[in-house]
């Protein structure tokens, strides 16, 4: 109830203030936000930042900090970094600035039309989504770094930075301002909080397509990663997306790729901007033929949503809540479905055999069907819940949701197939999203049924009951039409030899944590559950023997499907026994390749699918 009664008065203020604002005049309301931001000791991970900010006169002005990225949907609040908040008028005298909620500071103008805040940032978070700083570079994302004023008002937004000594590079998709280097203005907030920036001496590879300059910019090259050979292999992925949508959207694109290896954390990811994207990946990607094909697959997702989700987006994604979450049924649209492209352009674009591809298409469909929450949770709820669930999974996360990626981009390659095979191979879902891209990429944005309208109007034909069930329910989806309309097969799955049983197998994920063999996740329906094996059970022994934390699939190795055993196990430091009959491992039945039986109109199809055009 004080919460509420806190917001309640906060919104008052906010709606003074405006009104003050537009007394003054609209004139004075578009006046900009001017930002300085610099490094004095970036070793410390600190960024120091001054804001002068328009204040129309009003006697006290609200700034607030986005407690969220969009692209990432998570409350993360960014607020938690910021520290020595001050304020003073153009005399230079300090001002009363009062902290009114978890990311808002209120200022006492005292009349002033422009008071300069300033604060401090700590910057040490290696995400795509939050702030990182150290003596060889900075990197910086628009939501976790600038207050703004609050009363949501359309402003540009002016960007100065002062590198660090020896620091010579900015690179950024904001527009440059003039007047010097290292000097950036954003039309509005939206575009500041879209625009990350780099600052250092990263390595910069430009390339063209479409008449239109695009760069590379790598952070920590080092020699290891291969940078010129990544450009050449963005250009072919660049190239085969401007022939899928017909036009490139932007003036320039920068796809900034931060190498770096933090000590506990994983690298890899992406987000999407409109005009840019931020990669993060190990500086050895371009060394394995697996890791480089991942690399681009990443490439190539977050560059598909230049289209899909930054300017055809869900409805409920645009303008912008940066204090609250915003919830949307369509994610499985806006990610899943350009899941299902990234893979497919790097094929198309020549860089992928069709044997990888169709291993990316298996791995897809075998971590949907192998994950008991499909059974629990339709894909559309899936994207409504990521605020609760994809972003805060937990051991038993894989028995009660599914990914909204990756049923999205299986979703996304039955319903292509689906399409083909009604058209004839007339029409495709590349067909769907360029029809959805010139009906909905202007500022309104799609709904569900809209975006399902669109499709069937490609089709043809009503798609309700496909929709019911892959989209809006949990049934298991049926693979049969799609694969047999692209002339493919389910691999048979390989039989164990008649002197050689099934191996045995529990239905357990492990960790070890400190020499200790850890039960990490325990699977519904399996051998570990009817046991009463339980998450964080150490494993200690089978049959009275010793396991070791790195003997389990040795062990195992010496027992059978049909088995019965006993483990012994310590939970919370008392030892159980519990008796357990091993199954047997689910074979991998979901390897996708080649129908070798597969007819004439059935290859004309498949090979229109991996090259259109061709």
């Amino acid at each position: 109830m004080q919460h509420m009664v806190a917001r309640f008065r906060t919104l008052l203020a906010a709606l003074f203030v405006m009104q003050t604002a537009v007394i003054a005049g609209a004139q004075t309301a578009a006046d900009p936000i001017r930002y300085t931001v610099s490094f004095p000791a970036p070793h410390t991970h600190y960024i120091e930042i001054s804001a002068a900010v328009p204040t129309g006169g009003a006697p006290a002005v609200d700034l607030m900090m986005a407690v969220w990225t969009p692209g990432s949907y998570m409350v993360r609040e960014y607020s938690r970094h910021v520290e020595a908040v001050t304020a003073v008028n153009p005399d230079g005298r300090s001002l009363e600035i009062d902290k009114t909620d978890k990311n808002r500071w209120r200022v006492a103008t005292g009349g002033a039309r422009t008071v300069t805040v300033k604060y401090r940032l700590y910057a040490r978070e290696m995400t795509v989504r939050t702030n990182w700083v150290e003596a060889d570079f900075a990197m910086l994302n628009g939501a976790p770094t600038f207050l703004t004023l609050a009363d949501g008002r359309p402003r540009p937004h002016e960007v100065i930075i002062q590198p660090a000594r020896g620091w010579r590079v900015s690179m950024t998709a904001l527009p440059e301002m003039g007047g010097g280097a290292h000097r950036y203005r954003a039309p509005d907030f939206d575009t500041l909080v879209d625009s990350p920036i780099i600052v250092g001496n990263p390595a910069v590879h430009e390339f063209s397509v479409g008449g239109k300059r695009h760069y590379l910019v790598n952070v920590g090259e080092g020699g290891v990663f291969e940078g010129a050979r990544a450009a050449k292999d963005l250009e072919a992925i660049v190239a085969e997306h401007l022939r899928m949508w017909g036009s490139l959207p932007y003036d320039r694109y920068v796809f900034m790729n931060v190498l770096a290896s933090v000590p506990g954390q994983i690298p890899g990811g992406g987000l999407e901007h409109k005009d840019s994207t931020l990669l993060m990946a190990g500086r050895w990607a371009t060394r394995t033929r697996q890791s480089y094909l991942s690399w681009l697959e990443l490439a190539s997702h977050e560059f598909f949503h230049a289209w899909n989700i930054k300017r055809l987006r869900p409805v409920e994604l645009g303008p912008f809540n940066y204090e609250e979450e915003v919830f949307t049924r369509s994610l499985w649209i806006a990610e899943g479905i350009t899941d299902y492209y990234a893979e497919l352009i790097v094929h198309r674009a020549g860089l992928s055999s069709q044997a990888e591809y169709l291993d990316a298409l298996s791995n897809k469909i075998e971590e949907l069907q192998t994950t008991p929450g499909r059974a629990v949770q339709p894909v559309d709820q899936a994207s409504f819940d990521a605020w609760i669930k994809y972003y805060r999974p937990d051991e038993n996360s894989g028995n009660t949701s599914i990914s909204y990626y990756t049923k999205g981009a299986v979703v996304g390659f039955l319903l292509d197939a689906r399409i083909r095979a009604i058209t004839g191979g007339a029409k495709s879902l590349d067909d769907v999203m360029r029809a959805a891209y010139q009906k909905f990429s202007g500022e309104r944005g799609y709904t569900p049924e809209e975006f399902r309208a669109v499709a069937e109007q490609v089709a043809g034909q009503s798609l309700a009951p496909f929709w019911a069930s892959a989209v809006e329910g949990t049934a298991e989806l049926d693979y049969s039409d799609a694969l047999d309309a692209l002339g493919l097969r389910f691999r048979p799955a390989a039989l164990p030899a008649p002197d050689r049983p099934a191996r045995a197998w529990l239905g357990i994920t492990t960790r070890v944590d400190n020499g200790r063999l850890l039960v990490s996740s325990v699977r519904r329906d399996t051998p570990a559950v009817a046991a009463g094996l339980n998450v964080d059970d150490e494993l200690l022994a089978i049959d009275e023997f010793r396991v070791r934390a790195d003997q389990l699939n040795a062990r195992l190795d010496q027992y059978k499907a049909g088995d019965k055993v006993t483990l012994l196990v310590a939970r919370r430091d008392q030892l159980l026994r519990l008796e357990l009959e091993f199954g047997a491992e689910p074979a991998r039945q979901w390897r996708v390749e080649l129908d070798p039986n597969a007819g004439a109109t059935q290859q004309q199809q498949r090979a229109r699918w991996f090259k259109p055009g061709a």
